[in-house]
């Protein structure tokens, strides 16, 4: 016996879903670019994420490689890394959010835009409410000037009542020869204190890195177990050196602590302004007393800034 089966075929509604897929693609995937005589800088609109940023022929930002990770340089909001549980409580109810928050996610508006400056910005909603119960409004700037690109972060807490969140960046910054030609100066002379991660949540143990005459040689070794996490320093300016010499600079004076993170082999090197960081294993998961986060006050406005220059 042969079962003969018939199936339908709209064309149009297939056409239209089609469609309506490579157009959602094409958004998401949209770039925007800025520049001078100097530098030229690249964006999505998926996350407002800077996505290349070029003198001449050479790129400051990794080109992405999935084997190791698929991201340039994403916006941490409203938590930075991971949460315990992956949730926090707020009046008295449970809410999820992934590693690193949810606007890296989501499409950002473009506007204000001209030949050497932009600005992104995302706005609460439905859907955003349901794993971030706040209103609120995140504007990103990004500002060439000469030889450096200024990022900056805005944050509007459109509520009647206090708002608690974190915000950092991400950027991923090429190193594309031998890791061990790359080395980090700092601007003191300090004792680093990196505390520790075991699945992604920070622990109270901590290990002390002594800088050499303001440096830290690179080796893949340094982050065997994940990122080094500065939650405080005196340094408010780290330059990546290429073989001695100054590649680029990251400052960072509005910012409390510092990540800084690679995968092993990876051709890349992250330097992490933060405002907060993972969860501690001994969180209540209160997001209210999370250590590290801010609380905005009703109706206030939250700014700060870093800046990549390059040589």
């Amino acid at each position: 016996m042969i079962n003969i089966v018939i199936v339908t075929f709209n064309y149009k509604k297939t056409k239209l879903i089609v469609n309506l897929y490579i157009f959602v693609k094409k958004v998401l995937t949209m770039l925007y670019q800025i520049k001078n005589q100097h530098l030229s800088a690249t964006f999505k609109v998926l996350g407002a994420e800077l996505s290349s940023l070029q003198s001449n022929e050479r790129n400051f930002i990794w080109t992405i490689d999935e084997k190791f990770w698929n991201r340039t340089a994403p916006i941490l909001f409203p938590i930075v890394g991971q949460l315990k549980n992956d949730s926090y409580h707020y009046n008295n109810k449970t809410y999820h959010l992934p590693r690193h928050g949810l606007a890296r996610n989501l499409e950002f508006e473009a506007h204000k835009i001209n030949d050497s400056s932009i600005i992104f910005t995302l706005k609460a909603n439905n859907e955003t409410k349901k794993n971030y119960p706040f209103d609120f409004e995140l504007h990103i700037g990004y500002f060439i000037v000469d030889k450096a690109l200024k990022v900056t972060y805005q944050v509007v807490n459109k509520n009647n009542f206090e708002m608690p969140f974190s915000i950092g960046a991400h950027p991923a910054f090429a190193v594309p020869t031998n890791f061990k030609n790359y080395s980090l100066a700092f601007e003191k002379q300090e004792i680093l204190k990196n505390y520790s991660l075991v699945n992604e949540l920070l622990t109270n143990n901590f290990e002390t890195i002594t800088l050499d005459n303001k440096i830290l040689a690179l080796d893949y070794q340094l982050f065997e177990k994940d990122a080094l996490i500065f939650k405080t320093l005196q340094s408010k300016k780290v330059t990546i050196l290429e073989n001695g010499k100054p590649y680029l600079s990251v400052a960072y004076k509005d910012f409390s602590s510092l990540g800084i993170w690679t995968k092993i082999n990876a051709p890349f090197l992250c330097i992490e302004p933060w405002f907060g960081f993972a969860d501690n294993f001994s969180t209540d998961g209160n997001i209210i007393t999370k250590e590290g986060v801010i609380i905005l006050q009703n109706n206030d406005v939250f700014d700060c800034n870093y800046t990549i220059e390059t040589y």
